[in-house]
């Protein structure tokens, strides 16, 4: 007999990844260019901060909804229109990002609008969870505080408002560090490979969108033309850097020889904690860039330099880490490459913008010819 708290066989098991899923991804990578926004205004370890915690909790119920998707594909009416109402949670939350925090003795003007869009994202993830695993009431507790804690937060000056934000991404991290998923969790390889790698390209796009933003209302001269070229360039490299070389088709095979039982860990370090730098690394891009394209043939400030660079270096190291966890290729170039990147951004601070973006992709594009090399031979 099968007891009620195990994962239930379905029909409806996901073998590709529904439109409503993209649609989905779509409006969570908004999320996401509201963080670009936020940094590229202010590029200062203040405004990265407040990156950092945003993030990691949208991060994480993001996830979460990969989780349910990747247990039953929402196929029926009613899943259909909760997925619906969690986008409009996310597109709140999204709305809010700008304002969402407050000055010193100040409550952000947005952060209870924050708090109460992520506690619908939260209760619609659990109510649809509920339906296809019960297991999801290990994690639901630590949800459910989160979302009450900004809520709080929302209605609280700061600084005080700070540490309740970063409680809530404790009970989070907390719950992906203590609570056992092997064995509860029913982890579909394929699905769950294509869903990652459709985000990416999104994430991507938007990021190529962001140098449009930045040129807005400018002349095409030759400079802008060429800035914003080298722009797409060093973007279209990192690309390449994870598309171009199959990690994702290696991905899933690895994932598809992985015991069973040992799936869940092996998709939450490679899919949760590697893809957090590499996507924090396509925001702090985009955010160099938008200010880059902003002020063509213009040296960089230190700001955007860093955040150049330390964008390379954190993509980089993400795919690092992820090649790491599933065995899917030699990483020590990359690493180096990683490296490089990030002593580079002095340099980027004595050459105008598009010289330190050409340098940057020349040191990703080196790392992945030396590499494709040392594999041939």
């Amino acid at each position: 007999m099968t007891s009620r708290n195990e994962p239930q066989p379905d029909a409806d098991l996901p073998a590709r990844v529904s439109t409503l899923e993209l649609f989905f991804d779509l409006v969570f990578v908004f999320t996401i260019t509201q963080l670009t926004s936020m940094l590229a205004e202010h590029v200062t370890p203040a405004a990265a901060g407040r990156v950092l915690l945003i993030f990691g909790l949208l991060w994480w119920m993001y996830s979460a909804y990969v989780w349910l998707t990747n247990t039953r594909t929402p196929s029926r009416v009613p899943e259909r229109l909760l997925l619906l109402l969690g986008m409009v949670g996310f597109l709140i939350i999204g709305l809010s990002i700008p304002h969402a925090f407050g000055g010193d003795g100040e409550r952000g003007r947005d952060g209870l609008a924050f708090g109460l869009g992520y506690l619908l994202v939260v209760a619609v993830h659990s109510g649809l969870y509920l339906r296809v695993n019960r297991n999801i009431w290990r994690i639901l507790p630590f949800n459910l505080g989160s979302a009450l804690l900004l809520v709080i937060a929302g209605l609280t000056p700061s600084p005080a408002a700070y540490g309740l934000w970063g409680a809530a991404l404790a009970l989070q991290v907390f719950a992906s560090l203590f609570v056992r998923l092997a064995g509860r969790f029913e982890i579909q390889p394929e699905h769950f490979v294509e869903r990652h790698g459709s985000l990416l390209i999104v994430a991507f796009g938007e990021s190529v969108a962001d140098v449009g933003i930045g040129a807005g209302g400018q002349r095409v001269t030759v400079s802008l033309a060429l800035s914003a070229a080298l722009g797409l360039a060093l973007t279209a490299s990192l690309w390449w850097a994870f598309f171009g070389t199959a990690d994702d088709d290696r991905a899933a095979r690895s994932l598809a020889r992985a015991d069973r039982a040992e799936r869940p860990r092996l998709v939450l370090a490679a899919y949760f904690y590697a893809y957090i730098p590499m996507l924090l690394g396509i925001v702090a891009i985009a955010a160099g860039l938008k200010t880059a394209i902003g002020h063509p043939g213009a040296t960089l400030t230190a700001g955007p330099a860093v955040a150049l660079a330390g964008g390379v270096t954190l993509f980089l190291i993400g795919d690092v880490l992820f090649r790491w966890v599933l065995r899917t290729g030699i990483p020590w170039y990359r690493a180096a490459a990683a490296a490089a990147a990030l002593a580079a951004w002095p340099v980027a601070t004595a050459v105008d913008a598009a010289a330190g973006i050409a340098l940057l992709t020349a040191i990703v594009a080196a790392a992945l010819v030396i590499e494709q090399a040392t594999v041939k031979a």
